[in-house]
């Protein structure tokens, strides 16, 4: 029997947005219709926060933090952490017991206009949205409400 691994019940958040807030949402491949920011879990528990946003960012958006078009300072944490409970739908992921995940918010400023290239296993579509209509459209609070919070980190557009 294989070993089975789960995921670790800390993961980041990172709001993808532009200097004029425009924010990019993707839409979920295993529950369509669910549209949120970039999400996932640390590989490791020693693995950091920023690492894991750069592996995140890259696998769902091809987008590369730390690259000529995409300086590491682009990336800010936002030292916000929502803790909630796990989806029942996606709770079988974690390990028995595990009920509640942290989530730690960052921003990711990229210019206008940066492409996109989803993880077609992952996600179905995505969306550049003015700020407020992109918090709309999330599925999960604890997403809307970060994108909310926009207006705190940034200048007006």
């Amino acid at each position: 029997m294989p070993e089975q691994h789960f995921k670790i019940p800390e993961s980041v958040l990172v709001v993808i947005h532009t200097p004029g807030w425009e924010v990019l949402l993707i839409e979920r491949a295993d529950a369509p219709g669910f549209w949120q920011s970039v999400t996932g879990s640390k590989d490791s528990p020693d693995e950091s926060l920023e690492t894991t946003c750069r592996r995140e960012v890259a696998e769902e958006t091809g987008m590369l933090i730390g690259s000529g078009g995409l300086p590491l300072s682009a990336l800010r944490d936002w030292n916000l952490a929502n803790r909630y409970e796990i989806y029942p739908r996606w709770r079988h992921r974690y390990a028995p017991g595990v009920t509640h995940n942290t989530e730690h918010v960052f921003g990711l400023t990229v210019p206008a206009g940066t492409p996109v290239v989803l993880a077609p296993r992952e996600h179905l579509a995505h969306a550049w949205l003015p700020w407020r209509e992109a918090a709309d459209r999330c599925f999960s609070p604890s997403n809307a409400e970060a994108i909310l919070m926009l207006p705190r980190f940034l200048p007006s557009p």
